[in-house]
């Protein structure tokens, strides 16, 4: 990946130096590492915020309610998970309705660390294991705070206008991919 950077870094340069447009490209580059802090700081601000807040609602026990809450669809998506595994779940699925990735990323690390544990086949990914990768490639946010936060750091009117297309478009994703991931277990199964 960082040749392919460096390629392009160096193609640039060679082509504004035949265009004559060098010091627009420095000066294009330079605003860019501008905007790419700026964009940073404020984005690391809303991140902040949001995994307090996690960690608020963890300590007050809104976890186990947000575990108790999700059970069902955890059971039915994971049927033979193991009682630590769906509570990493259940914890990893709740920081990404929150639209917090970054939050949820731990989270999703231990899970996956207790269903490999589960896992009888060790040489191949369980099907539980393939069904969290599922989800957390195609997770429905109902705050998707990480792009609020870009919206805001790039000074949109409306960052708030994002949200019910999000919705739309995360609640297909998650359908589409569970149902296609159950047929192929049920087919592998057969």
């Amino acid at each position: 990946m960082n040749y392919i950077w460096c390629g392009m870094i160096i193609v640039s340069i060679i082509v504004s130096v035949f265009n004559g447009t060098v010091n627009e490209t420095i000066n294009g580059a330079f605003e860019g590492a501008k905007s790419a802090v700026f964009t940073v700081f404020s984005f690391a601000g809303v991140m902040c915020f949001w995994t307090g807040i996690m960690k608020i609602a963890e300590k007050a026990g809104l976890s186990q309610k947000i575990e108790k809450l999700l059970r069902p669809v955890i059971n039915f998506l994971f049927p033979n998970a193991g009682k630590e595994s769906k509570k990493y779940i259940a914890m990893n699925m709740s920081a990404n309705m929150l639209g917090m990735g970054n939050a949820a990323t731990p989270m999703g690390i231990k899970a996956m660390q207790c269903l490999d544990k589960e896992n009888d086949r060790p040489l191949y990914a369980s099907d539980n294991m393939c069904m969290l990768v599922v989800l957390n490639t195609t997770s429905v946010q109902l705050i998707p705070t990480t792009i609020i936060a870009l919206r805001v750091a790039a000074n949109s009117a409306n960052p708030f206008s994002v949200i019910l297309p999000i919705w739309i478009a995360s609640l297909t994703a998650v359908f589409t991919a569970v149902i296609f991931a159950k047929l192929y277990f049920r087919r592998r199964k057969l």
